[in-house]
């Protein structure tokens, strides 16, 4: 349930009828837009009599929520949602460049990739630690060392890091990461949501491999509840029946969630496609279609890369792509 506040209306009435809906149990989300306070209502909203609140003086209009996502929803937050990193800013007409490779390998390795990016535009560092692989055989990551080697790179340049968790054991380690990242495998991961519900860090929560937009939402939702809003959605395609690529990228996924929620939305090209050449024409076209960012594998030797080298872009590619994706938002403003 939603509150339209008149126009005028108080700080002190504004505050007045909030602990008057706390009294009810309720959790109450102030959004304050260019034309209206609106007020957010989240839980048992059936104690509340709907014709007595829409009959206050400060009260517009009261409406139903119909959506069982509620904070991530637009019509509790008109406005766009403004992610801070550091000195990065996602959403709200603010778009980031997000790139490294897909795992940490060895400290010079993410120091010199984390170099090379920034001074081909990167705002963020991207570094797996912890690696989610189909085959338990597979390279795992370097795990807390490749934490270590990620913040070796952070204070070599300046680039905040972003890195995945894989389970809340592990969120000690996660102290220092400018923003941690939960992989599409764990997006259900309803325990290890909540426990990132509690820190104030920014999440950037990426869509599951056979997961609606409403699910992806609702995971959103688990972190919201437990306080933080800090939430980076991304897109990094589904699993269709082609395998020509990696996974489907769903580009209409990006209008959509704007329409539906105010948490601004990254594309991830590359375990979109799975293969470099196709990457800078889906960052491009993500870019066209509204993204606030764009997050994509660079490696200084992809040939050699431990995990995913095919999608990885070199420093040099990241350089044309970076300027490509410039020029199709300068066109768009």
């Amino acid at each position: 349930m939603i509150a339209i506040l008149k126009r005028g209306t108080t700080p002190e009435q504004t505050e007045h009828l909030i602990q008057w809906l706390k009294h009810m149990d309720l959790d109450v989300h102030v959004s304050e837009g260019k034309e209206f306070t609106i007020l957010g209502l989240v839980g048992d909203t059936t104690r509340v009599d709907m014709e007595l609140l829409n009959s206050l003086e400060i009260v517009e209009n009261v409406r139903r929520v119909s959506e069982p996502f509620k904070q991530a929803n637009r019509k509790f937050h008109p406005n766009d949602s403004v992610i801070s990193c550091a000195n990065v800013k996602i959403g709200g007409g603010n778009f980031a460049m997000i790139a490294g490779p897909c795992s940490v390998e060895s400290e010079k390795q993410i120091v010199d990739v984390a170099t090379s990016v920034k001074a081909y535009g990167a705002d963020i560092l991207r570094g797996g630690a912890f690696k989610p692989r189909t085959s338990p055989y597979a390279f795992q990551g370097l795990k807390d060392a490749g934490i270590q080697m990620l913040l070796k790179a952070k204070e070599a340049t300046g680039l905040p890091i972003i890195t995945e968790i894989m389970n809340v054991r592990s969120l000690d380690l996660f102290e220092d990461v400018d923003i941690i990242q939960v992989g599409a495998r764990n997006m259900q991961n309803f325990d290890l949501l909540q426990e990132l519900g509690k820190t104030k860090k920014p999440i950037l929560l990426k869509r599951g491999l056979a997961n609606t937009l409403q699910e992806l939402l609702m995971s959103a939702e688990y972190i919201m509840s437990e306080g933080n809003e800090n939430i980076i959605l991304c897109e990094r395609g589904i699993r269709t029946y082609e395998n020509y690529t990696r996974n489907t990228l769903d580009l209409s996924a990006i209008p959509v969630l704007h329409e539906l929620t105010h948490l601004p939305v990254v594309v991830d090209p590359s375990h979109a496609t799975g293969r470099a050449s196709l990457v800078p024409s889906m960052a491009v076209a993500a870019a066209a279609a509204g993204a606030d960012g764009i997050m994509v594998e660079v490696h200084n030797n992809p040939s050699c890369a431990l995990c995913d080298g095919a999608q990885s872009l070199t420093p040099d590619q990241f350089k044309t792509l970076n300027q490509q994706v410039q020029k199709v938002r300068e066109v768009l403003r």
